[in-house]
């Protein structure tokens, strides 16, 4: 996978590279030169997919990683430092999601998006930037936020408020860290199939959903390609605190 921007000699962290738009955005990262630091829970999968950047010609180490474990967010860019040097890249992509009525929803649903969504990606955040700052060293944060972050989604209001806090979260994040030399900036996707989703655009409320989007379809993993190449690069030296929708006009409807 190659692409007109290079990242060789930078070492990129992609949390919630599992599955999903995080294995995409790996693989991406590594085409364009980057080491990768593969970050999650499922270890068996990072595996695999480090596997496959390693037979392509690239270099990636698998690191398991929680994110509602603050220790182990410690643990883990340790292990990273030492295998791999500072880190100069975070993709901060790890998020979950949980349907439900307002009425419904238990102190464990809450608990569930907001530790995940917007704690854990705090502390993953915060580790990276004190790697950057202690080196001396401008760096990329890239916080994966939604379009649930700028309007409101019926049945996943836990899941908005979260996604909200990512993007303040992002703006108090680049005002701090500029004078370091780090961006840290947000992109927030509209509908993307990825794997986990695939089968309920098949469904018939999939498909009404797709009627009421502005262009009838629903984002492929590789439509966020050029935004995440250019919010990593040395392009993007002058872009800090933006929140970036990627959801084919949906924020504007």
């Amino acid at each position: 996978m190659s692409t007109g921007i290079s990242l060789k000699g930078k070492v990129a962290v992609v949390t919630g590279a599992s599955s999903g738009l995080g294995e995409r955005f790996a693989e991406l990262l590594s085409g364009a030169g980057a080491s990768v630091a593969l970050a999650a829970r499922r270890t068996d999968r990072l595996k695999t997919l480090a596997d496959r950047i390693t037979t392509a010609g690239g270099t990636a180490i698998t690191v398991k990683l929680d994110v509602n474990d603050y220790d182990n967010i410690q643990g883990a860019f340790a292990e990273i430092a030492g295998k791999l040097g500072g880190v100069d890249v975070l993709i901060n992509n790890s998020g979950v999601n949980k349907q439900g009525r307002i009425v419904d929803v238990t102190p464990d649903d809450f608990d569930f998006a907001m530790n995940t969504n917007a704690k854990g990606a705090f502390f993953v955040a915060q580790a990276a930037a004190r790697d950057m700052i202690a080196r001396k060293a401008e760096g990329r944060i890239i916080n994966i936020a939604s379009v649930a972050g700028l309007k409101v989604l019926s049945q996943l209001s836990v899941y908005c408020m979260s996604k909200a806090a990512v993007v303040q979260m992002t703006k108090a994040m680049a005002l701090e860290w500029a004078r370091y030399g780090i961006n840290t900036n947000a992109i927030c996707p509209g509908y993307i199939e990825t794997e986990i989703n695939r089968d309920y655009w098949g469904t018939p409320g999939g498909k009404k959903l797709v009627e009421m989007l502005p262009r009838r379809r629903v984002g492929e993993p590789k439509d966020l390609d050029g935004l995440i190449l250019l919010l990593a690069s040395n392009e993007a030296r002058f872009i800090n605190g933006a929140i970036i929708a990627a959801d084919d006009g949906l924020t504007v409807t």
